[in-house]
């Protein structure tokens, strides 16, 4: 690799990301690849883990929830070299917890917290918002109580009601209600950036808050289009190779083709893999990009002549208010970020 060449990767950085596919409930939201089980091998799934990550080549953060018997873990979590815990918190209520299908309640909630901060210096909670029959005044004190618990990071996520999901499911037969129309999502929305503000957890990326200096370092990585090796059922990565082609990794969705992949054929990934076109890492980079506040280079590393940036649709967004140019980068305005998709296709259509 010649030394003057500055490859997307070097940007955006380098990570690891391990999933572990099982819960000890599915979430009716939720579409990521988890599995609920009775009985789990750790040794066998352990050996299979170190295996891959070995063939494969540490702010290490690790999402736990915040049930009792998981909370009485962080101090081991910690001593085993996490330095960072990420909490699926949800809701500070016990009836919305119930709705959105957790299995904690709003109290463990709060003493997991606490058992996180007097383990770690870094400590981030997810809530979730615009749930159903919630309004702007009970999600705003929500948030009040939320920011009084002084961790540093907070992922303040709109409830999305995804296909193949229970959600989805319940929605598609009219049995979902109580979701709040577009309106108030948005007014939600735009009360969060306000009391964030207020609070100096101003949002660095869309759906994300931090204190000054305590961004989610591993998260960054995604968003600048950073190199990441993706180890687990159904984990996902980008690679650069020392010509400066990139590839897209897959893992096998199912635990137990993974599993078997790994300890007969000595690897947990779909091959071949993909090679990603210019076009798709110029796209991409707009995507990932556009959800941070620091926006994108205008022209750089990321930039091809396939994808381009229209200079009339630069203009329109400028004057619609949904961006501005400074210091050589496109970045999105809070109403921008409001309506991330559809600046997203005007700029990487």
């Amino acid at each position: 690799m010649s030394n003057n060449v500055i490859y997307p990767w070097q940007n955006g950085g380098f990570g690891l990301y391990v999933h572990w596919p099982f819960c000890q409930s599915k979430c009716p939201y939720c579409d990521f690849n988890s599995h609920v089980v009775a009985n789990i091998d750790q040794e066998r799934w352990l050996q299979a883990y170190l295996r891959e990550i070995r063939r494969l080549g540490e702010e290490t953060t690790l999402e736990a929830n915040p049930t009792s018997a998981e909370a009485t873990r962080f101090k081991e979590f910690r001593s085993a070299g996490v330095n960072r815990l990420s909490i699926g918190v949800q809701a500070l209520n016990d009836p919305d917890l119930r709705r959105l299908g957790r299995m904690h309640s709003a109290k463990e909630a709060l003493i997991a917290i606490d058992l996180a901060q007097t383990n770690y210096t870094r400590v981030s909670f997810d809530l979730i918002y615009a749930r159903q029959d919630q309004s702007i005044s009970s999600w705003e004190g929500e948030l009040s109580q939320a920011l009084a618990l002084g961790t540093e990071h907070l992922s303040l996520y709109q409830l999305t009601i995804e296909p193949e999901t229970v959600f989805g499911e319940r929605f598609q037969r009219g049995q979902l209600k109580g979701l709040p129309i577009d309106d108030l999502a948005a007014d939600m929305y735009l009360a969060t950036q306000a009391l964030c503000d207020a609070a100096q957890m101003t949002a660095y990326e869309v759906s994300n808050h931090a204190q000054a200096g305590a961004e989610s370092r591993h998260n960054m990585i995604y968003w600048r289009c950073g190199d990441y090796i993706g180890v687990g059922p159904g984990a996902h990565g980008r690679l650069t190779d020392r010509y400066g082609s990139r590839f897209a990794t897959e893992a096998p969705k199912s635990p137990g083709e993974w599993l078997n992949q790994i300890e007969t054929a000595g690897y947990g990934e779909v091959m071949p893999r993909e090679q990603l076109s210019k076009y798709d890492q110029a796209r991409e980079s707009v995507i990932m990009g556009l959800r941070l506040t620091e926006g994108i280079e205008i022209e750089g590393a990321y930039q091809s002549p396939e994808l381009g940036i229209s200079k009339v649709a630069m203009a329109e967004l400028q004057e619609g208010g949904l961006i501005h140019v400074e210091a050589g980068r496109i970045k999105p305005s809070l109403n921008g970020r409001l309506l991330l998709n559809a600046l997203i296709s005007k700029l990487a259509p």
